[in-house]
C-alpha cells in the first residue's frame, strides 16, 4: 500500500497533541520565546469560547433594555440609564462596561457612554434584535447540550416554532404572525446575498416555495421589474403576503397559492423555483421528496435556487456547524446540511449543472443552484 501525506497525521498529530495537553508543557510554552505567542493566542481563543454564552446574555440584556436606542440620542451615564430601566446604577455600570468591552458602546473620559459603530450597525440589521429576543427559547435548550444531543421528546425552541411543523390542524394566528414577521425581517438579508450570488435574468416566472409573507419575492421583484412571481405557502400567511405585495405595488405580478408542499402539488407554471430557508427545516425524507416534486414541476431547462445557512462539510464552518446545526437540533424538524450534501440530493432528484458560488456572508446564507436537463431531440 502506498504511503501518502494523509497516512501520517494520526500518529504525528496524536504525539504532538498529547504533548500539548500536558499542563507542564503549557506552562513552559507560555514562557518560551518561540511558543509563547501561540500559547497566549490559544489561551485567549479558548477563553473566548468559554465566555461566549455570557457574551450572548450581555447582548440579550442590552437588547431587552433597549440601551442602543437610548444611547442614539447622545451620551448617557449609568445613573441616567439605570433610572430609565429600573436597574440600580452600580449594576447598570456592570452591563455598560460589558457592552463597551464587546464594542457595542464606548466609554467616554467623562464616564458617560455613547453608541459605538458596532452597536449602530446592529440596529441596522433587519430582524436581528427580534432574533436575539427569541433566543431565550434556544438558550434554554442549550443549558443541557448533552441532553439535546440525546434527543429530548420536547424542546423549548420547538414549542416557540410550532408553525414550522406545517399544517397540523388549527394554528394560532398570533403564533403564525410572530413567525412570519421574524422570518420576513431576517429574509431581507438572505435576499440581498442571494441576489448577489444568482442572476435571475431570463426567468419569466419564479415560484417561491415556503416563502412566508413574500419578503424574498418582494426583494427579487424589485430587482427584476419584469419578473412574474408565485408565492406558495400555508393559508395562514396569505393575508400578510397580500398586504405586503399590495403595499409594494406588485399584486399584478404575483399569484399567491395557499398550500403545503407535503400534501399539495407545487406550482407547475414557473420556469424557476426557489427554496429559501426551507430544506434545513425538514428531515431528509421530506427534502428528498420535495426536490423530486420540484424537478417534476419544472420545465426542461428550468432552474432551482436553494438558499439557506449550510454546514461546511469537509471544512467545518463556525456558523453552519455550530450555531445553525444546534439550532436545527433544538427545532426538532430538520438539520443543517453542507452544500455538497444538498448538491448530492439535487443530483439524486435528476438535476444537473449544480453549482454553489462562494458565499458573501456564510452566516447569512449560502446558495446552491441546479437545472433540469434538456432532453436531446
Amino acid at each position: 500500500m502506498s504511503e501518502t501525506s494523509q497516512d501520517f497525521p494520526d500518529w504525528r498529530g496524536g504525539w504532538l497533541n498529547r504533548l500539548i495537553a500536558r499542563p507542564g508543557f503549557q506552562s513552559w510554552a507560555s514562557r518560551f520565546p518561540l511558543t509563547r505567542g501561540q500559547a497566549r493566542r490559544d489561551g485567549a481563543m479558548l477563553f473566548d469560547v468559554v465566555q461566549g454564552f455570557v457574551q450572548s446574555q450581555v447582548l440579550m440584556a442590552v437588547v431587552e433594555l433597549d440601551l442602543l436606542r437610548r444611547l442614539r440620542g447622545g451620551p448617557r451615564s449609568a445613573e441616567v440609564l439605570g433610572r430609565a430601566t429600573g436597574i440600580a446604577p452600580e449594576r447598570m455600570q456592570v452591563l455598560l462596561q460589558a457592552a463597551a468591552a464587546l464594542k457595542l458602546i464606548k466609554r467616554k473620559r467623562s464616564g458617560d457612554y455613547i453608541l459605538a459603530r458596532k452597536g449602530a450597525a446592529m440596529m441596522g440589521v433587519p430582524g436581528l434584535e427580534a432574533m436575539i429576543r427569541h433566543h431565550r427559547a434556544f438558550y434554554a435548550d442549550m443549558q443541557d447540550p448533552v441532553g439535546l444531543l440525546r434527543g429530548p421528546e420536547q424542546t423549548e425552541l420547538s414549542e416557540f416554532w410550532p408553525y414550522v411543523f406545517g399544517a397540523r390542524g388549527a394554528i394560532d394566528p398570533q403564533v403564525a404572525e410572530t413567525y412570519s414577521d421574524l422570518m420576513a425581517q431576517s429574509q431581507l438579508l438572505v435576499a440581498q446575498d442571494t441576489l448577489r450570488a444568482v442572476s435571475f435574468k431570463g426567468i419569466e416566472r419564479l415560484a417561491d416555495i415556503g416563502g412566508g409573507t413574500g419578503a424574498f419575492l418582494e426583494a427579487v421583484g424589485a430587482a427584476y421589474p419584469d419578473l412574474q412571481m408565485t408565492l406558495f405557502d400555508l393559508p395562514q400567511v396569505v393575508p400578510g403576503a397580500t398586504a405586503r405585495f399590495e403595499a409594494a405595488g406588485m399584486m399584478d405580478r404575483v399569484t399567491i397559492e395557499p398550500g403545503s408542499f407535503r400534501d399539495d402539488a407545487v406550482p407547475q407554471e414557473a420556469d424557476a423555483i426557489s427554496l429559501v430557508r426551507v430544506l434545513y427545516d425538514h428531515a431528509d425524507e421530506t427534502v428528498t421528496q420535495l426536490l423530486v416534486d420540484v424537478f417534476e414541476a419544472l420545465p426542461e431547462g428550468g432552474r432551482l435556487i436553494v438558499s439557506e445557512p449550510m454546514g461546511g462539510g469537509a471544512q467545518p464552518d463556525r456558523a453552519g456547524d455550530v450555531y445553525f446545526a444546534f439550532y436545527t437540533l433544538a427545532m426538532q424538524t430538520g438539520r443543517t446540511r453542507s452544500a455538497e450534501e444538498i448538491s448530492a440530493l439535487c443530483a439524486q432528484a435528476g438535476f444537473t449543472n449544480i453549482r454553489s458560488p462562494r458565499p458573501a456572508r456564510n452566516y447569512v446564507t449560502r446558495v446552491v443552484t441546479a437545472q433540469k436537463p434538456v432532453r436531446s431531440s
